[in-house]
């Protein structure tokens, strides 16, 4: 009988000590952070994921270079954070805030953050509008990227010190109704206005959501100065852009 235990006495001893580190690596990498890239250069998502992908923490989970390549992903990859870039081509500078809505209202559970070169108070604004936690330009430090990321994924809100900035004046800007301000989108959501047609309505007319179309309706409503659709049909006829 006593040669039996010395056999029992060595696996129970070292159990433990084998299976206490093991366990601390996985519970650490699953509280990560999954992002999603979206950028229509590829060598600026190669290179966000080389510098993301070295920090603890954070997944890069697909990459997306168009808006509809965007949605499909966030359906597939279910991103905790939307890295997005404003301008998707060369058509449209508007193109970025339609998929910040629409990713918006169809998955409010992914958070965007917004990573461009494009700076103003209008932009930051609508940004913000669109549903954005974030707003950061390309030329912030990757310590400052990855802060925002990770402040956004939290359940707070990140901008570096020209966005903030921008904010404010923005928030502190008069309206004005320069018809230079209407965007091409918003001319055209305009005209349908004129029309009587519905957010859907015109949401199906132009090929975007109704979210989107709501949004740029908002839009128009604030640049004319008015509060109702009436309103801005009545202000854009004296205006000339009817």
């Amino acid at each position: 009988m006593n040669t039996l235990s010395p056999p029992q006495a060595v696996p129970a001893q070292s159990v433990p000590a084998q299976t206490v580190p093991a366990q601390t690596v996985p519970a650490q990498a699953t509280a990560g952070i999954d992002v999603l890239l979206v950028d229509d250069h590829a060598i600026v998502r190669q290179g966000l994921r080389s510098i993301l992908e070295r920090e603890p923490g954070l997944r890069v989970v697909a990459e997306a270079a168009t808006a509809a390549e965007a949605l499909a992903r966030v359906n597939s990859a279910r991103p905790d954070i939307v890295l997005l870039d404003l301008k998707l081509s060369s058509s449209s500078d508007a193109e970025g805030l339609e998929l910040c809505a629409a990713l918006t209202q169809r998955h409010p559970e992914a958070l965007i953050l917004v990573l461009t070169t494009f700076l103003d108070e209008q932009l930051v604004m609508q940004a913000i509008r669109a549903g954005a936690r974030g707003y950061v330009v390309k030329d912030v430090d990757t310590t400052g990227l990855v802060r925002a990321i990770r402040d956004v994924a939290s359940g707070g809100s990140a901008f570096d010190a020209r966005s903030a900035a921008a904010m404010i004046r923005g928030v502190n800007m008069p309206v004005t109704s320069d018809d230079s301000e209407l965007t091409t989108r918003e001319l055209e959501v305009l005209e349908l206005l004129a029309h009587g047609l519905s957010n859907r309505a015109i949401g199906h007319r132009l090929y975007i959501s109704d979210t989107t179309a709501k949004f740029h309706v908002g839009n128009i409503l604030r640049k004319l100065g008015v509060s109702r659709r009436a309103e801005a049909v009545y202000e854009a006829s004296k205006m000339g852009l009817l």
